[in-house]
């Protein structure tokens, strides 16, 4: 049997990982600035990670949701106090698509309603509702195809004014992530978000902040929605949250009122994802990774703008997208193969960095010089 042929591979095989660094079959050394696609964000095989999983596994793995699991509860009490979302209601799940398509498949339940906001540029899964959320046609198959979405101009107010104007009364949801990840980090503004807050407030629609890339302290706040000031009705998390074990969960405020059978899942919330996740988490208290981001994310951004050949910089704290021009597409290939840099991209031609969130200043300086040898041919000083 041969592997489904759905992704572009480096040949490069990753056999060993520590910090931010990974190695190859061949013993070459990599600096991860991608982390797996934003997923590594306490860095790889934390030593508080590791021991947290290896004791978890010598005593349970796995029992299904039908009886009392512990470390569920001592999960849902640390990301309350962590994200400043104390008396919100977690439910957990597995990846960032099934977050999504619980959160809007919740939000239908409460108010009786079909229709979705989602935005231009908007990626928010691959599974049945979530595609259709999501601002490209190829991936979305004809059994996924919906009329129910309803796709606006990214930070377009009034379009999303005469939205709820001529529609309001059957919009379930507005989706929308606080920066997007696929569609290039692009940033929602605060304006955009708070007129979000507001017209759902007065449409009794349901605001749900798509968080999986940009949650979990990757901006320098625990969501990335709370630059805007105001809070979401429901957070969708994955990625970052269990540092490379596949957990995702949904943050709920308390007007949400839950019934038995209203949400379900065999695999979510087991007993070493939620292992995981609470290293996740008590790593990210221990070490100050928030303030961490936001520092190592300022300077990252700051020194990025000092190069000429960049078109534009965007995102907060560790979540950056570097934008350059058709000439410069060789970069992220040539920082990979001739510099050992990982990083990731977003169509046309933007580098997008998403590496951990205990990334230090050295790390920094050695992507920015490579970065500098690649675009401009000549070191960089710090």
């Amino acid at each position: 049997m041969n592997l489904f042929d759905v992704y572009p591979l480096n040949d490069i095989e990753i056999v060993k990982a520590s910090g931010s660094y990974v190695w190859d079959a061949e013993g070459k050394k990599y600096l991860d600035l991608y982390g797996g696609h934003a997923v590594i964000s306490i860095g790889h095989t934390h030593p508080h990670y590791v021991s947290r999983l290896t004791n978890q596994l010598n005593k349970v793995g796995f029992y299904s949701n039908s009886v009392k699991i512990a470390v569920q509860g001592q999960l849902a009490e640390l990301l309350g106090k962590v994200s400043g979302k104390t008396d919100y209601q977690l439910f957990l799940c597995n990846s960032g698509a099934e977050a999504n398509e619980n959160a809007l498949k919740l939000a239908s339940f409460y108010n009786g309603r079909k229709k979705v906001i989602a935005f231009k540029g908007a990626f928010h899964g691959r599974t049945s509702l979530a595609v259709a959320a999501t601002d490209n046609p190829k991936i979305v198959a004809p059994v996924n195809e919906t009329e129910n979405v309803i796709f606006l101009p990214h930070n377009d107010e009034q379009a999303l004014e005469d939205a709820f104007k001529t529609q309001g009364n059957e919009i379930s949801a507005v989706i929308i992530e606080g920066i997007q990840g696929v569609g290039g980090i692009k940033e929602a503004s605060k304006s955009f978000l708070q007129k979000i807050r507001s017209l759902c407030d007065q449409y009794n629609a349901v605001y749900i902040a798509d968080s999986v890339q940009c949650g979990y302290g990757r901006t320098g706040l625990f969501y990335s929605h709370d630059w805007s000031g105001v809070n979401a009705d429901i957070y969708t998390m994955a990625k970052g949250m269990g540092n490379g074990f596949p957990v995702a969960g949904i943050s709920i405020a308390p007007k949400f009122k839950p019934w038995h059978g209203e949400l379900g899942t065999t695999f979510g919330g087991n007993h070493l994802a939620c292992a995981a996740a609470l290293a996740v988490l008590e790593t990210i208290e221990q070490e100050n990774l928030l303030e961490n981001a936001r520092n190592i994310g300022d300077y990252l951004i700051s020194e990025l703008k000092r190069f000429e050949q960049v078109t534009e910089v965007r995102g907060r704290g560790l979540m950056i997208g570097i934008d350059l021009s058709e000439e410069l597409a060789h970069v992220k290939k040539d920082l990979l193969f001739k510099h050992q840099i990982f990083t990731g991209e977003a169509k046309p031609n933007v580098i997008r960095l998403l590496p951990a969130l205990n990334l230090n200043k050295t790390h920094a300086d050695e992507f920015l010089e490579a970065f500098s040898k690649v675009v401009e041919g000549v070191g960089y000083k710090a």
